[in-house]
């Protein structure tokens, strides 16, 4: 008899223990797994963006003394570790554990933020599930007065992103994004292109054939144009007639029509006849230095950034962003140049050292990625018959807009949008 009660409260036993495993089985496997992660910056703002498997709650704050953005993610696993791409914002990353269920991942801040929003992105056919968080640069005041847990944006209430603006939200509103929905519209972009020259100026011309150089960036603006418009880019030209634009001008055109790219187009010439190939150039250092001070010294105005009145902010915002835009469009500008590069080169000659830096006024948007594109050298006999003809300016367009299409898919770019 013993025995047999020994049978049976084993089988109990283990029939409770089958029980407890199954009735646990449902949170193990929705345990949800953040596999990435990636930082794109904008004037005065970055996102971070995870991907995961599927959704999972979370809680966004901020801490200070030293300041960080801490973003605890409920019921989930992180497979790797996450370190942060180079920003203005963000220095470094780590990652620890809540308990054996929860993650804690904590941003290390150079400078004073805001939660503007953070929200979860459902999977499309390009993505899986996305957790986005946007930051923007705040004064020391308002960055203190939003430090705390008691501040912190979670969907574990079950309601709608909440969003957290500075007091100076009214006077600054182009910091913050106009739609309160949850999810950004994704925009189309807008890529504004420069033919050099025009009208008074022909720019070089040919050493043999007295090629203009304004009439061969023109048909090659047209042609790229046509490109682009056909995978789906808002595309404007400076001039798409024989007309003469200053060169401050054109920058101003640019963010009219609020440019998320801006490409000037230019053929070369050199004393030397032998002198040809493609090179790409971006404002260098130097010149956006001294740019920007140039910038600072009008912060009073309204033409600094995108139109943005600068006369409501403090002198440490307005440094702040400042440096962050030169900062920003340099980076991007040079990725976009690297795209250029490596598209060109599997088509036509270019130069050593492609990639190459100057103080062109045509490059100096602050607020706006641009790349200047010299096609070759009309000095050259050979590349100015090759500028000449429509099939040779069509080749260019291609890889062109085939980098064009490679910098808004980089994975620092496309987090933007």
């Amino acid at each position: 008899m013993k025995k047999i009660f020994d049978i049976l409260r084993q089988k109990a036993l283990l029939f409770l223990w089958a029980l407890t495993f199954c009735l646990a089985l449902p949170f193990v496997l929705n345990a949800a797994t953040i596999n990435n992660m990636r930082i794109g910056q904008q004037i005065g703002s970055v996102r971070i963006v995870f991907d995961a498997n599927q959704k999972f709650d979370y809680e966004v704050f901020l801490l200070s003394s030293p300041k960080r953005l801490v973003v605890d993610a409920h019921d989930c696993e992180i497979k790797k570790a996450l370190s942060a791409d180079k920003n203005s914002l963000i220095s470094s990353t780590r990652i620890g554990k809540l308990n054996n269920k929860d993650k804690r991942v904590v941003f290390d801040l150079q400078k004073p933020v805001l939660i503007k929003q953070a929200f979860m992105l459902e999977p499309n056919k390009n993505s899986s599930w996305r957790f986005v968080v946007d930051l923007v640069v705040a004064s020391e005041r308002d960055f203190e007065s939003k430090v705390g847990a008691k501040y912190a944006i979670s969907n574990k209430t079950g309601k709608k992103t909440t969003t957290v603006a500075s007091n100076n939200e009214s006077k600054n509103s182009w910091f913050f994004s106009s739609d309160k929905s949850s999810k950004p519209k994704s925009k189309q972009k807008i890529i504004v292109l420069d033919p050099g020259h025009g009208g008074k100026d022909p720019g070089a011309i040919g050493a043999y054939g007295k090629t203009y150089e304004k009439n061969v960036t023109l048909a090659m603006g047209k042609e790229l144009k046509s490109q682009l418009e056909k995978k789906g880019y808002k595309v404007y030209l400076t001039r798409s007639t024989d007309i003469f634009i200053p060169l401050r001008q054109r920058v101003k055109i640019a963010q009219k029509y609020k440019a998320d790219l801006f490409m000037s187009l230019h053929a070369d010439s050199a004393v030397n006849k032998r002198a040809k190939g493609l090179s790409v150039y971006t404002l260098s250092e130097t010149a956006s230095d001294k740019e920007a001070a140039a910038l600072a010294e009008r912060e009073n105005k309204v033409d600094i950034i995108g139109g943005v009145d600068f006369s409501e902010n403090s002198k440490e915002i307005n440094d702040i962003l400042i440096s962050l835009s030169q900062t920003d469009c340099r980076n991007k500008s040079s990725k976009f140049a690297g795209y250029v590069v490596g598209e060109m080169k599997k088509s036509v000659k270019i130069v050593d050292d492609t990639h190459r830096f100057a103080g062109f006024a045509v490059l100096k948007a602050p607020d706006i990625p641009s790349a200047l594109l010299e096609m070759g050298y009309l000095s050259n006999k050979e590349e100015e018959s090759f500028l000449k003809q429509s099939s040779y300016r069509k080749k260019l367009a291609t890889s062109a807009a085939n980098a064009i299409d490679k910098y808004f898919n980089d994975p620092e770019i496309a987090a933007l949008y």
